[in-house]
């Protein structure tokens, strides 16, 4: 199984998986949706009865239950640093919460004013302050305040979908477009008809310029008249793409998944060997 990247940003990816079998195509992609650990809030307090601030009493309510609230504050991609955070339940702490295991968040604001992730303030360091801060959580009307308390910790998404680091995550075969040019009468109907654009017209004749965003439809083959176009897949090489949700890299993400895989397959082994056969 090799990897090959094609394109590579901070929260999208796209690479073309080689001499791999279908069962490992999608091993990996079951891999990078629910096995890669992710920081996310899990614990909210609320501050109950009034709020002052300024001199002036609020009261501690928003338009929302609060259960709706910590829904929302759950969901938000929390900056997540695999080497420094581990699991809560196998923390040296005994799963009591700890700078290694924890991160606590507050957040205090007063209505009338809407609330954003970016309100999300870290009791310690900087590097899990929210990366995306325009995220909205709840408006709050004039004489409305809220004051939270947050934990998050790390977890995957076969626990809750909170936990899940990456969205999009899907593949298909890679397709393989052939264009006869004995045959071609150079009648663009493929340029023209083609829904993802894969053709280009290069000096009047139809050239394959993007293949990868070929989507094996076979649009191009049913329009031209002269059958000069063929459409297949590769069965060993597969186009993945996946996005992930701000809270770590592609890449980061990536390396992460197959570095999973790699141990499951290598505990996998060890105790088939063991086996009475």
């Amino acid at each position: 199984m090799q990897i090959e990247i094609i394109e590579m940003e901070e929260t999208r990816c796209r690479f073309l998986l080689k001499d791999a079998s279908h069962a490992e195509a999608n091993a990996l992609r079951r891999t990078l949706i629910s096995d890669i650990p992710k920081m996310a809030i899990d614990q909210v307090e609320f501050h109950l009865g009034p709020i002052m601030a300024d001199g002036k009493e609020y009261e501690s309510v928003t338009p929302l239950f609060d259960e709706v609230v910590a829904h929302r504050l759950g969901l938000v991609p929390i900056p997540t640093d695999l080497e420094l955070m581990s699991f809560r339940d196998e923390c040296v702490c005994g799963g009591e919460g700890c700078p290694n295991c924890i991160v606590m968040y507050s957040l205090n604001k007063i209505g009338p004013c809407t609330v954003y992730s970016g309100d999300l303030l870290p009791l310690g360091h900087e590097a899990f302050k929210v990366r995306d801060p325009l995220i909205p959580i709840v408006t709050l009307s004039d004489g409305q305040a809220v004051l939270i308390y947050a934990i998050a910790e790390m977890g995957t998404g076969k626990r809750h979908v909170k936990w899940q680091a990456t969205t999009g995550v899907g593949y298909k075969y890679l397709p393989i477009v052939t264009i006869d040019e004995k045959k071609c009468d150079q009648g663009m109907q493929c340029v023209n008809r083609c829904p993802r654009k894969v053709f280009d017209n290069v000096g009047g004749r139809p050239v394959v310029s993007r293949i990868y965003d070929c989507t094996l439809c076979n649009t191009c083959a049913e329009e031209c008249d002269q059958q000069a176009i063929e459409v297949l897949s590769e069965p060993c090489e597969f186009v993945f793409e996946f996005e992930t949700d701000g809270s770590m890299s592609c890449a980061l993400a990536l390396e992460t998944a197959l570095l999973i895989m790699e141990a499951g397959f290598e505990n996998f082994g060890e105790m088939a060997s063991e086996l009475d056969v």
